[in-house]
């Protein structure tokens, strides 16, 4: 009988079931979404039971929409927003505090008092990361600080810190399995790279107990069993892991060092595979594991934009000049450019390769002509343009130019911008003919563990794209744009 791969892709606003063939076809598919709440300006967080209120749902509706008995999934592969941070009781399961997301600044000051300890290169070398509150390690200080009491408790053991890997497996498994994965794992500021494992210096150095973490494991392997759900039947493996980023590398089916991917969701995310070489950016990115197969561990370059399908939520939720997403597409293209007008969407910061935490959104070279629609094509030139300032980044770290780009996550739909960002890089942009490809990765992390897949060969021969994107625009002209956006920059 036919068996299938249940993906589950935990996001910043919703989360996501579907089920896989031997194929990768995606045979059915759900999504429910969750809110996010804003304590404060810079503040951003999660409930916890409402993210897992949401994954259950999802994976229900997806089973139903396919008519799927779940007695036929052969394994379990989850992928998450990376640095979200919890704190959950060990004895019921129940989170202490609402998840401090990744796009949550408030730990800035607790970065900017281990910069004037003189800690940052530390840091940084010992975990190819920069001290920024994007991070989970200083959001856990942050915690502890505050609240006194969780100090107390986790220091005698009554506590589980992780994650979202590490609380989904932990709820899935009936709280039997305390673990995350290689790659969550090195996006903690906690973990030393070339080691793998939790370093105690710099355990210190953020006062945070070890005996709050969970163990760290490979990508794809069985970490255990689904138990005591009313919505899975018990025994099923749990068996493919990895952040989200991560898990979008592999389901790009990014093996060769040299190849990369960008990821265009509530941010957007360029990661290349580096292989077995830890390669240290002199350029502002980010050195971390993509992932860890069989004992190896194959290495990444990253850079962050923080915000790049937020932007475009933001017109719609913010301004109101548009109805859905989907319509700045068609608004944008109803002109032939900008008008002169540059968005520099850094509405929570700007990530890599300025690291700019204070940084905040710039719209510049607004007149009377300046309609919704030049507003709209500034928009996502701004999202292509940060990452024509990572790849260039990524390009001198490297040495060498990159080739292609692989692209995927939701905004990688909108055609307008794939041919903005090929213009813009001046090389080739090559979307899938699968965009979950986040979902995709994790499905077949879990195959592996299992046998599902053979191996990445076979995975290879399946993957299959939808469309090439090829450069078209003046060098006049692309050179006109990277110079507006420059002198934006200079704004933030």
């Amino acid at each position: 009988m036919e068996k299938f791969i249940l993906a589950i892709d935990q996001g910043t606003t919703g989360s996501t079931a579907l089920l896989l063939d031997h194929a990768m076809v995606v045979r059915a598919r759900a999504t429910v979404d969750f809110p996010q709440y804003f304590p404060q300006p810079g503040w951003v967080e999660h409930d916890p039971d409402e993210i897992w209120a949401s994954v259950a749902d999802a994976t229900r509706r997806a089973l139903a929409s396919g008519a799927i008995d779940p007695s036929l999934i052969a394994a379990i592969g989850m992928t998450n927003q990376r640095e979200t941070t919890l704190l959950w009781e060990r004895r019921n399961g129940r989170a202490v505090h609402n998840a401090i997301v990744w796009q949550c600044r408030r730990s800035a000051s607790i970065c900017a008092e281990l910069k004037e300890r003189g800690l940052e290169e530390e840091f940084r070398a010992r975990t190819g990361l920069l001290l920024d509150p994007y991070f989970s390690g200083t959001k856990l200080t942050w915690l502890l600080r505050q609240h006194p009491g969780l100090r107390a408790a986790a220091e005698g053991g009554e506590l589980a810190f992780g994650t979202i890997d590490s609380f989904l497996v932990w709820r899935l498994t009936g709280g039997q399995n305390h673990v995350t994965d290689v790659s969550n794992a090195s996006r903690t500021l906690l973990m030393e790279l070339s080691e793998r494992c939790w370093d105690d210096t710099l355990l210190h150095h953020l006062d945070i107990p070890h005996r709050l973490l969970p163990e760290i494991r490979s990508n794809s392997e069985i970490y255990g069993m689904t138990q005591g759900l009313d919505w899975l039947p018990d025994g099923i493996p749990v068996a493919g892991m990895a952040g989200d980023q991560q898990a979008a590398l592999f389901g790009q089916a990014c093996f060769k060092p040299g190849e990369a991917k960008c990821t265009y969701g509530t941010g957007a995310f360029l990661l290349e595979n580096t292989g077995q070489e830890i390669v240290v950016s002199r350029h502002g990115l980010l050195t971390t594991v993509a992932w860890e197969l069989n004992n190896i561990i194959t290495y990444a370059l990253e850079g962050s934009a923080f915000i790049a399908g937020a932007a475009v939520q933001w017109l719609r939720d913010g301004l109101g000049i548009i109805d859905s997403s989907a319509e700045v597409e068609t608004l944008a293209a109803s002109v032939p450019d900008n008008g002169g007008v540059v968005f520099v969407p850094a509405l929570t910061g700007l990530g890599a390769p300025h690291w700019n935490s204070a940084a905040r959104g710039v719209i510049h070279g607004l007149t009377r002509g300046t309609t919704s629609a030049h507003l709209a094509r500034a928009t996502l030139e701004g999202i292509a343009l940060q990452i024509v300032d990572l790849v260039a980044a990524m390009d001198e770290d490297r040495g060498y130019p990159l080739r292609q780009l692989k692209v995927d996550g939701g905004a990688a739909a909108n055609n307008l911008l794939m041919q903005l960002q090929t213009d813009l890089l001046n090389l080739p942009v090559v979307r899938p003919a699968m965009l979950e490809t986040t979902a995709l990765g994790a499905a077949l992390l879990a195959g592996l563990a299992v046998g599902f897949w053979r191996n990445q060969d076979e995975i290879v021969a399946n993957w299959h794209k939808d469309h090439d994107f090829l450069p078209r625009m003046a060098a006049e002209q692309r050179d006109r744009l990277l110079q507006q956006w420059r002198q934006g920059l200079k704004k933030v």
